[in-house]
């Protein structure tokens, strides 16, 4: 079964409106022959700019977290039924900076993807691990677990729209990418885990990017092995002809 590619970019903590706007404007002509599906992955104060800039273009828009409860007492935070509102599409689940920084769990990230499904967004769930857990062996069972519980309790429909980046968390940022090969069998464990849970033909099914230092030199070379199907791209995606390179590899 030939699965789509999915090129996603994530601005995490950057990029103002008008920013936005001038970004959006500059990339679209530059992708829109692609067969490639675009996203942008954008701040909260972004998106309602971003959508209405994206409309008529083959360009769709992300947001970066969500709360899982649809509303209540909690300060600072925006619900799935708020971004799908207002026409948001994607949301980044489980992100490596939001586990790091924010707490996030495995069991948080559960809910989280549920309720993205149960408000019609497509998740898009990263998993990976740290360089200590990798020169201790332990990458396949930590990315293997990470897998199994964010999509434990969902049905197989839900498991085959789910986005799973695989993002190795040393590689994020540090310029360090893992190799094609390195990252190709990672998503291929991520890939069996699934289908250990799911079935093979659910897993064939679910998109399964790479993240970690995606750049125009080195997309053409993750993006073309077997089990990789698109990136999602962190520094590279803030400039407009160099995002355009890795959505067009």
């Amino acid at each position: 079964m030939e699965r789509r590619k999915v090129i996603a970019g994530n601005w995490k903590m950057n990029m103002l409106p008008n920013e936005a706007i001038d970004f959006i404007t500059e990339l679209t002509p530059l992708v829109k022959d692609t067969k490639n599906e675009v996203i942008l992955c954008v701040p909260f104060i972004d998106l309602f700019y971003a959508l209405l800039n994206v409309q008529d273009t083959n360009i769709k828009i992300g947001a970066q977290n969500m709360h899982f409860e649809e509303k209540g007492a909690y300060t600072g935070e925006v619900s799935g039924k708020m971004l799908k509102s207002i026409g948001v599409e994607y949301v980044i689940i489980g992100h490596s900076e939001r586990r790091a920084y924010f707490a996030e769990t495995d069991e948080t990230v559960n809910k989280k993807i549920k309720s993205a499904f149960a408000n019609d967004l497509k998740p898009i769930v990263c998993v990976g691990e740290t360089l200590e857990q990798r020169e201790k062996g332990e990458q396949v069972e930590v990315i293997t677990k990470q897998t199994k519980l964010a999509i434990e309790g969902l049905t197989p429909e839900q498991v085959k729209n789910t986005i799973v980046a695989y993002e190795p968390i040393w590689a994020i940022g540090t310029g360090k990418t893992a190799t094609s090969d390195d990252a190709n069998t990672s998503i291929q464990k991520i890939r069996e885990e699934i289908a250990k849970n799911y079935g093979k033909e659910v897993a064939e099914c679910v998109i399964i990017q790479y993240g970690g230092s995606v750049k125009s030199e080195n997309a053409k070379e993750l993006f073309t092995k077997s089990d990789i199907d698109g990136g999602l791209v962190g520094g590279a995606s803030l400039k407009a002809e160099e995002f355009a390179k890795i959505v067009n590899y």
